[in-house]
C-alpha cells in the first residue's frame, strides 16, 4: 500500500506562485508513475500533469503548460508541482496519485490517491 500526503496550498493572488508536494509513505515511489489531478467546485476531476518514474516524459495539460512544472525526488520519496503565474481559474483541490504500470491522462490509470490540497487564487 501507498499512502500519499499534499501540502503547500493555500490562498495566494492572481500571478503568485506556489510549490505543492506529494510525499509517499508505506513503500517506495521510484518505480511508479505520478500524477497532479485538480477539481474545482461544482466541476469534474482535470488531469494537471504526469511525471515517468524516471523523471521524464513529463506532460501538462494545455490550460497550465508552460505555467505549471512537476518534478520528482525519487531519494525523498516526493513529487511537486511548480504553479506559477496562478489564475483565479486555477482555483481547486489539486490531489497526487500513483500508478504502479505505465498511466496516461486519465484517472482510473492510478491506483493510489492523496487526500489533496485546496489551492485558492484571488482575482
Amino acid at each position: 500500500q501507498v499512502q500519499l500526503v499534499e501540502s503547500g496550498g493555500g490562498l495566494v493572488q492572481a500571478g503568485d506562485s506556489l510549490r505543492l508536494s506529494c510525499t509517499a509513505s508505506g513503500r517506495t515511489i521510484s518505480d511508479f508513475y505520478m500524477a497532479w489531478f485538480r477539481r474545482a467546485p461544482g466541476k469534474e476531476r482535470e488531469f494537471v500533469s504526469r511525471i515517468r518514474s524516471d523523471g521524464g516524459g513529463t506532460y501538462s495539460a494545455d490550460s497550465v503548460k508552460g505555467r505549471f512544472t512537476m518534478t520528482r525526488d525519487n531519494a525523498k520519496n516526493t513529487v511537486y508541482l511548480q504553479m506559477n503565474d496562478l489564475k483565479p481559474e486555477d482555483t481547486a483541490v489539486y490531489s497526487c496519485a500513483a500508478a504502479q504500470r505505465r498511466a496516461g491522462l486519465t484517472a482510473a490509470s492510478y491506483d493510489y490517491w492523496g487526500q489533496g490540497t485546496q489551492v485558492t487564487v484571488s482575482s
